[in-house]
């Protein structure tokens, strides 16, 4: 038996999770997909299971069930794109490929050679699946991110789901990577199907913010309309019982925190009692970075602490240094301060709703509604360049078009009555 995707190749030039699990669906349906790793270092979602599993925050296996999940249906290339002739194979690769898949930001794929622009005139079929952290517009378009910041965090869920007092502050791995990467395998059809009729491929882009917005869509869509938040209309438990609980989860969240190997990923709680989550996941890279940001240069010339494996053994005594610097300012005052560390503040409803970056990245889409005129909602969040998405019509009423449709199919008005009568339509 013959399977859907058979004979479309896909390059797959990304790392982590959301990218590969699009390659990996397109995979799964049949596609030739060739994973491109760097030759030295590989791709970090190979060694991402036992990290977590040193923390005691995966299940521990000698089997990297992680990257088998992430990656099956694949071949693997190693290829150095920082090399002239590495970037000479993938341009002789594109020449018969079919996709070309990068979580890679703007600016890097200009560096490697490997944005649309340079890779259509190599070859005009090519589809260009991207998945980005902020969208491609806006003040934040190049931050890093991952799922727990931008689409976690930052498109609120832990508000979302907590109550006072019951707070939400962990996530799990990939949770939103693998709702993206799933839009983005249905953004990749959805080009080749047009791709059959006009033989000229484009631009799919979606991004972690806005498909975190898209699946907290219920909560999102609400505020959007009545600019309310959960605060505004739900009943607070007596201060006294929320004060008791916050005290428990601190003490649980110091527990867990000890057992983390890095002090710079997790949770720290600003002056304004604002949780701003770190996922920094290239710790080295980071750590100097980080002690400037929070004013402690001197920890960053310690040589015990340029590796992890240093960190690590004092992280505890660490966290919680940290964790009093950061209670010394608000967000406002932080947040000049961390530009380029990969972290995001747990935002609400209202903050989502007025974020310049959901914004600017087309997050929302306004139109007319008969009933209350213009409205904002969520956009689709899957950005295609030759034929993007639209709103053509707001939500039908009860059996609105009942009659228009069967006209169109050919009943006619004695026909209509006589269903009405019988009871088959409204």
């Amino acid at each position: 038996m013959s399977m859907a995707l058979e004979g479309i190749k896909v390059i797959d030039c990304s790392q982590v999770a959301a990218v590969p699990m699009c390659a990996r669906i397109l995979g799964d349906f049949g596609a030739d997909v060739i994973h491109i790793e760097n030759p030295t270092t590989g791709d970090y979602w190979r060694v991402f299971k036992d990290a977590m599993a040193e923390q005691a925050n995966a299940c521990p296996s000698d089997f990297d069930y992680n990257w088998e999940n992430y990656n099956r249906n694949k071949r693997s290339l190693t290829l150095d794109l920082y090399k002239e002739n590495g970037r000479a194979i993938i341009h002789k690769m594109v020449k018969e490929a079919d996709v070309f898949l990068s979580n890679l930001r703007a600016f890097e794929l200009e560096r490697f050679q490997v944005d649309y622009e340079t890779l259509s005139k190599i070859n005009p079929r090519i589809i260009f699946g991207n998945v980005n952290g902020y969208g491609k517009e806006g003040p934040d378009k190049d931050l890093p991110a991952y799922d727990a910041t931008a689409y976690w965090a930052r498109a609120g869920f832990p508000y979302i789901m907590s109550q006072p007092g019951i707070p939400v502050y962990g996530y799990r791995p990939a949770i939103g990577d693998n709702v993206v990467g799933m839009s983005l395998a249905y953004g990749v059809m959805q080009a080749m199907y047009i791709r059959e009729k006009t033989g000229v491929g484009q631009t799919v882009d979606v991004s972690l913010l806005h498909t975190g917005l898209f699946q907290n869509g219920f909560d999102v869509s609400g505020a959007l309309i009545t600019g309310l938040d959960p605060a505004d209309w739900r009943e607070q438990p007596p201060p006294e019982l929320v004060q008791q609980s916050m005290m428990a989860v601190a003490q649980i969240m110091a527990f867990y925190g000890a057992k983390a190997n890095s002090p710079m990923t997790g949770l720290y709680m600003t002056k304004d009692a604002r949780a701003l989550i770190f996922v920094i996941l290239q710790p080295d890279r980071y750590w100097a970075k980080f002690c400037k940001a929070v004013g402690r240069e001197d920890l960053a010339q310690n040589p015990k602490y340029d590796t992890i494996e240093g960190r690590a053994e004092d992280v505890a005594e660490l966290r919680q240094i940290f964790s009093g610097i950061f209670m010394t300012k608000t967000y406002e005052e932080w947040h000049p301060l961390l530009e380029g560390i990969p972290y995001a503040p747990n935002q609400s409803l209202k903050e989502i709703i007025n974020d310049p970056q959901a914004r600017a990245s087309g997050c929302f889409v306004s139109y007319d509604h008969p009933q209350r005129g213009r409205i904002e909602q969520i956009a689709n969040p899957v950005m295609m360049s030759k034929n993007p998405s639209s709103v053509r019509m707001p939500a039908p009423e009860f059996g609105q078009h009942t009659e228009e449709v069967l006209l169109e199919y050919g009943y006619s008005w004695e026909d209509i009555a006589r269903f009405k009568d019988e009871g088959t339509i409204a």
